[in-house]
């Protein structure tokens, strides 16, 4: 039976999600060089309107249509068949199946998006869109069902609340692969140059968390209550444990610095927000945030030019948050034990979830984007580079000075 209040805070969490694409715009835009701002935001409004087709006319379908094998969902919602004002049995049993379909879309929008920072100056626009088309087919539809589509992660007993596998660590390893594929740009060095837009990117992304990960109880209950608390109290402590390790390793406190500890927090905590007690939540963004610093610093070592350190926040934060929902998750608020309530079987489930989902992203997204190296040109002509993409590719400036 459909509830009415349930439906209309799915459909306030489905527009948080949404307006955080744009937020990723701004600060994926703020830390970019300013004669590329355009070029990296256009990536991320793009896949707004490419990835809601796809996903209308049969990506959505892929992911959660009937169960083949394990491994990816039938065409039974192709072009929107079936999908409609009632609900369906496993996708929330008080709303319509169209507002669980909206609110899926805008995780499907915003995890592509998420990879575009790591290879930042190194993908033409063209390449781009048939990057985010495939990616979006081969990559995202498959691991979204195998999650929450009633696939292979699921059937091994894995939980993932709010897309830290599907969207966090598919996202980061696909950047990582992106970053190997692709190569290094031929000017790694440079600040950001708009701290201003990296601040408010983080605040729409802060605000739209909210929507993200409390809407995936899909009801306005207790458990989306915990989950809007846990999603503030594990930002908070990853910023500002971030804060302090910059200014005690960096001898600064960076204002760039703590806004990156709030995504680590924000991302660690997504699996883990409707399973978890208050307590956790605060261990889990201080955790994520040491572990995805001292990630950072390892690639900055290794020499890889993931430019927005997508992998060491996404990815790594991605990780340590699938595992800690295993061994934290409290069965008074998520109906789950972890390792720390004595169900060792639920830790070791979701880290073989958290494994075959960082090596079905990383190789996944390998492959993909040799194959398109061998029928197109990815990179922008060495001459676009070095003076101006956003001139180069779309004949616009973000500043006229």
């Amino acid at each position: 039976m459909i509830n009415t209040g349930d439906t209309a805070f799915v459909l306030i969490s489905s527009a948080l999600v949404a307006i955080m694409t744009p937020g990723l715009a701004f600060f994926y835009g703020g830390l970019v060089r300013r004669k590329n701002v355009l070029t990296i935001m256009m990536q991320s409004f793009i896949s707004m309107g490419l990835v809601t087709v796809l996903w209308a006319v049969f990506t959505f379908s892929l992911a959660f249509g009937a169960d083949q094998m394990g491994l990816i969902g039938g065409l039974n919602y192709v072009m929107l068949h079936g999908v409609g004002m009632e609900p369906v049995a496993g996708y929330g049993a008080t709303i319509p199946f169209f507002a669980f379909f909206v609110f899926q879309m805008m995780f499907a929008i915003i995890t592509p998006a998420l990879i575009t920072g790591a290879f930042t100056e190194r993908m033409n626009f063209k390449s781009y869109l048939v990057f985010l088309t495939l990616w979006s087919i081969f990559i995202y539809a498959p691991l979204a069902h195998a999650v929450w589509g009633g696939g292979i992660i699921s059937k091994l007993g894995a939980i993932d609340f709010a897309g830290g596998t599907v969207v966090h660590i598919s996202a980061g390893m696909a950047a990582l692969a992106s970053v190997f594929v692709l190569g290094k740009r031929k000017n790694t060095s440079h600040l950001p140059h708009n701290i201003p837009y990296v601040a408010l990117g983080t605040g729409l992304l802060w605000f739209g968390w909210y929507g993200f990960n409390a809407g995936s109880a899909l009801a306005a209950n207790g458990q989306a209550a915990a989950a809007f608390a846990n999603t503030d109290i594990a930002a908070s402590s990853g910023m500002i444990t971030w804060l302090f390790l910059s200014w005690i390793v960096d001898k600064r406190p960076s204002m760039v610095g703590a806004l990156t500890g709030v995504l680590a927090g924000l991302v660690a905590i997504t699996p883990a927000a409707g399973y978890v007690e208050l307590w956790a939540a605060l261990l889990i963004g201080i955790i994520a945030a040491i572990v995805c610093f001292y990630a950072v610093k390892f690639r900055m070592r290794m020499g890889w030019d993931d430019a927005l350190d997508v992998w060491g926040c996404h990815g790594v934060g991605g990780i340590v948050g699938s595992i800690l929902t295993g061994v934290f998750a409290a069965k008074s608020i998520g109906g789950f034990s972890g390792l720390i309530e004595g169900n060792s079987a639920q830790f070791v489930s979701n880290l073989y979830g958290t494994i075959i989902s960082a090596a079905f992203a990383f190789v996944g997204t390998y492959v993909l984007l040799r194959a398109i190296k061998l029928f197109m040109k990815i990179d922008p002509v060495v001459k676009e580079e070095q003076e101006s993409l956003d001139r180069a590719l779309h004949g616009e400036e973000a500043y006229d000075f």
